[in-house]
C-alpha cells in the first residue's frame, strides 16, 4: 500500500498493523555519530503507549528493539530499523462487528478503496500505527537535540474545557499533559463522566518548536507551514490545524495581525514563527484539532458488509478520547518535518538589509 513513507532526506517508512505480530518504522537518512539507545527512544513510547490512566486498558509495554543502524551506541548512518512487538492483540473482542462498518472510522473507505479491510481493530488505520511514527520521532529529537531545537505539545482544551492558565511546568505534573492544573482535573473528571456514558470528546493540542533558525522552508510548494501542517494532519484523528493566530487570524485587521519588526526582530509572533512558508526564528506554534473518539459504545446505526442497515455497538478497550496519547504524536510528527528541513540547503545571512 504506497503513502507509508514520510520525509524526504529525512525519511521514515512505518509498517504492521494493530493486530499484527509487531509494527515498526526504518528512518534513512539520519546522519552519524548521534547517541541513540533503545531508552531514548522509550521515553517518548511510554507517553504514547496504553494502559495508562485515563486511556485504554490494552496492555502493550511498547518496548522498542533495535534492529540496525547503530553501533555501541552511536547512529552509523545507515538506515535504523526499529521493531514493537504486539502482546496484548485479543481479536476476538472485534469478531461480532466483523461485517459491520463502524461509523467515524476507515472501515467502509478502506474497502471502497482496496476492497479489503483488516476489521481487527482497524488494522493499519488504527491509531496503533503511531507508536512507530513515536519512535522515529524520538530519533529525530536526539538529532534536534544537537542543534539546540526542541518541540513540546500540550493539552490546550478537551471535551469543551479549556485551559485558563499557562504554566510549562505543570505539564509533565498530571496525565493529560495540560499545563492548567485546575483545567486538568475538570477534564479528567468529565472523561470519567464520558466513559460511563459510552461516549467519548475531542479537543485541542498546542505544538511548540523552539531553537529554530530562520530560512527553514522551500516557496512555493514546500513551505515549513504546508508541510508541517500535511504531517499533523496525517494522525488519523486530527481534523484541522492552524499556524499561529490561525482561524482567529481571518477576524484580525493587518494591523493587529502583523508582527512589527526592529532591529533585534519581532515584537510579536502572531505568525506563528513563520513567514512565507520560511521559519522567522521565534517559536513555531501549530494547533491540531482532534476529533471525538469514534469507538463508542452507545448505539450507532450502520450498515453492514451486503449495505444492509444495522446497528452497531462497539465495545472493547478504547480511549474515551485521543487525548494525551496524540500528544506525543504530535511532537514526533513536528519533530520528523524540522529534521527533513534541517538537512535541507539553506542561506544563512550574516547580514539583513
Amino acid at each position: 500500500m504506497p503513502g507509508n513513507t514520510f520525509g524526504r532526506l529525512f525519511s521514515v517508512t512505518t509498517w504492521g498493523e494493530s493486530h499484527g505480530p509487531a509494527l515498526g518504522a526504518v528512518i534513512d537518512g539520519c546522519p552519524p555519530g548521534i547517541t541513540l539507545t533503545p531508552e531514548d527512544i522509550q521515553k517518548d513510547l511510554d507517553r504514547r503507549r496504553p494502559g495508562q490512566p485515563l486511556s485504554s486498558q490494552r496492555s502493550e509495554a511498547d518496548r522498542v528493539e533495535i534492529l540496525s543502524g547503530t553501533f555501541e551506541g552511536i547512529t552509523t548512518g545507515t538506515p535504523i530499523s526499529l521493531i514493537i512487538y504486539n502482546r496484548d492483540t485479543r481479536s476476538n473482542d472485534y469478531a461480532k462487528i466483523a461485517q459491520l462498518y463502524r461509523p467515524g472510522h476507515a472501515d467502509r473507505t478502506y474497502v471502497q478503496k482496496f476492497g479489503i479491510r483488516d476489521w481487527r481493530g482497524g488494522g493499519r488505520s488504527s491509531a496503533r500505527e503511531t507508536a512507530a511514527r513515536v519512535a522515529a520521532g524520538a530519533i529525530a529529537r536526539r538529532f534536534l537535540d544537537q542543534r539546540g531545537i526542541s518541540v513540546q505539545a500540550f493539552t490546550l482544551s478537551l471535551a469543551g474545557i479549556a485551559c485558563r492558565s499557562f504554566d510549562p511546568d505543570e505539564i509533565g505534573k498530571n496525565p493529560l499533559y495540560c499545563p492548567d492544573a485546575a483545567a486538568a482535573l475538570e477534564m479528567e473528571e468529565r472523561i470519567k463522566e464520558l466513559r460511563k456514558e459510552g461516549d467519548s470528546a475531542g479537543g485541542v493540542v498546542e505544538i511548540h518548536a523552539r531553537g529554530c533558525p530562520p530560512g527553514l522552508g522551500e516557496p512555493v510548494f514546500d513551505k515549513l507551514d504546508a508541510r508541517l501542517a500535511g504531517a499533523i494532519m496525517s494522525i488519523g484523528a486530527v481534523k484541522g490545524v492552524e499556524i499561529g493566530e490561525g482561524f482567529l487570524a481571518a477576524a484580525m485587521l493587518g494591523s493587529e495581525n502583523n508582527d512589527p519588526i526592529t532591529s533585534e526582530g519581532y515584537e510579536s509572533n502572531h505568525a506563528g514563527g513563520i513567514l512565507g512558508g520560511i521559519s522567522t526564528g521565534m517559536d513555531i506554534i501549530v494547533r491540531a484539532a482532534v476529533k471525538p473518539i469514534p469507538s463508542i459504545s452507545k448505539p450507532q446505526r450502520t450498515v453492514d458488509a451486503l449495505g444492509q442497515p444495522a446497528e452497531i455497538r462497539v465495545g472493547g478497550r478504547h480511549d474515551v478520547s485521543a487525548i494525551p496519547r496524540i500528544v506525543p504524536v504530535c511532537e514526533a510528527m513536528t519533530l520528523l518535518v524540522l529534521a527533513d528541513f534541517m538537512l535541507h540547503p539553506f542561506p544563512r545571512a550574516k547580514t539583513i538589509r
